[in-house]
């Protein structure tokens, strides 16, 4: 009785009076790494990043970035998540040498806290691919270093009223972001207008990010002190003294990220295709069906994802119809050469992209093509075979075969032939035990000649 007296006392003290939080569990700053494409991957990172964050106490989140650009959406739920996150978020672009082009200077003006190490760069956030929900990075406007202080050229004109359209929403967005963080406005149009970009020490006098900084520590440095607004409160930060924590992706983040790269998207597609096609071809085999069937599955949840064009979609179905016609009913390789070129045609325009970090590398779509090839000449190999070879199924392969004349009355009779007694006709007079060769089959009726003697 004293021993459960003294559990239950235990379990009181521990609901009622619980351990204080450990030392520094609220004095931490979470980093969050962006390196390259900003992708759906990227996107579920930095969210759950956030949220893991705010679990754990922490006084700020830095969002250490190096990327030319990604996908519109993809951004949009990073910029959504930092502006309902109860934690003050400070984008980073970092090491020197890095940039946040184009979705990343979105995601800069987003932050609480912008900075720069020196020799970063950022800017140039026109969306360049009209119709694919894309912002990607300029290769010449994103060149480290580079400084767009003075006034440009007279900005291209859109071509389209569709373009139009996507343009005059980024301006809107960035010139919304930019107020909010109370930074440089009319700068953030011309980066998304004209592709201006900046240099770090530039975009501290244009009053695009706040301050530079070499590490994470002179970023929390800076930042001490400084007042931001984070939901609908001001909040002064305190950044002095906080310990570091990385977060890295982990395994999911990790796998998501790898099958959402185009070209391995594209490589399981075909993997998956090419396994069916084998499983159908060869029933039973399993090992070729179960790869497709996994292989298949997770391309089509990187398509679902990931921009594509419905044309390449088209053109990779008719070029697996075609493989497949051509497997079942050969046509000495047309229908797989033109399979061939359809499957690598709606390979190359699958992904509405001109992100680097997301589009197909012309060595994948040189795999694809040999595949394709190697495939038609496979079954058109295996067809020019099978037809050297002798019939051994089937009502052909009676034909040519030998048999002993069983009985004969006139032009008709019964021989014997496969094991089998089946009657028979011949154009000429024949005996019992006559040995013959059968010439051709009507239904159940042989029709037979005398076997020439070889000599």
């Amino acid at each position: 009785m004293s021993r459960i007296l003294i559990l239950l006392m235990t379990l009181l003290s521990v609901f009622a009076f619980p351990d204080p939080p450990a030392s520094g569990a609220e004095r931490r700053a979470v980093v969050l790494h962006v390196n390259g494409a900003i992708s759906p991957a990227t996107a579920e990172y930095v969210t759950r990043g956030l949220d893991r964050a705010r679990a754990r106490g922490a006084s700020i989140v830095v969002l250490q970035m190096d990327t030319p650009g990604g996908l519109d959406t993809s951004m949009r739920d990073i910029i959504r998540a930092i502006l309902d996150s109860s934690v003050p978020v400070a984008s980073f672009v970092s090491p020197s040498g890095a940039r946040a082009a184009s979705a990343g200077t979105y995601i800069l003006y987003a932050s609480h806290i912008a900075a720069m190490a020196p020799g970063t760069n950022l800017g140039a956030a026109t969306p360049i691919a009209i119709g694919g929900g894309l912002f990607g990075g300029d290769d010449e406007s994103d060149k480290e270093g580079s400084d767009k202080t003075s006034p440009p050229e007279a900005a291209k004109p859109p071509s389209s009223v569709g373009e139009a359209k996507m343009i005059n929403d980024a301006v809107a967005y960035i010139r919304g972001l930019a107020e909010l963080r109370d930074r440089n406005a009319d700068w953030a149009e011309r980066a998304v207008r004209e592709a201006a970009s900046l240099s770090s020490t530039a975009a501290v006098r244009e009053k695009v990010v706040d301050f530079t900084a070499a590490t994470v520590g002179d970023l929390l440095k800076q930042a001490h002190g400084r007042v931001v607004r984070v939901g609908q409160a001001d909040i002064r930060l305190d950044t002095a003294g906080l310990a570091v924590e990385d977060i890295l992706p982990d395994w999911r983040t990790r796998l998501l990220s790898v099958i959402t790269d185009p070209n391995v998207a594209l490589l399981l597609m075909i993997v998956g295709i090419y396994g069916l096609i084998f499983e159908f071809l060869t029933p039973g085999t399993v090992l070729p069906g179960t790869i497709g069937g996994i292989s298949l599955l997770l391309g089509l949840y990187a398509l679902a994802v990931l921009p594509v064009s419905y044309a390449g979609i088209g053109l990779i179905i008719l070029g697996v119809g075609l493989l497949v016609a051509e497997a079942h009913a050969p046509s000495f390789g047309a229908l797989g050469l033109g399979g061939g070129v359809a499957l690598v045609l709606g390979a190359a325009i699958l992904f509405d992209t001109d992100v680097p970090g997301l589009q197909v590398s012309w060595p994948v779509l040189g795999g694809v093509a040999i595949a394709s090839l190697a495939f038609s000449i496979l079954v058109a190999r295996l067809a020019f075979i099978s037809r050297r070879h002798q019939v051994v199924t089937g009502a052909e392969q009676m034909i040519g075969i030998s048999g002993t004349v069983d009985s004969w009355t006139g032009a008709t009779g019964y021989v014997i032939a496969h094991g089998e007694r089946w009657k028979a006709v011949s154009g000429e007079p024949l005996a019992a035990g006559e040995d013959v060769t059968v010439v051709g089959r009507n239904g159940l009726t042989l029709k037979v000649a005398r076997s020439v003697p070889q000599t």
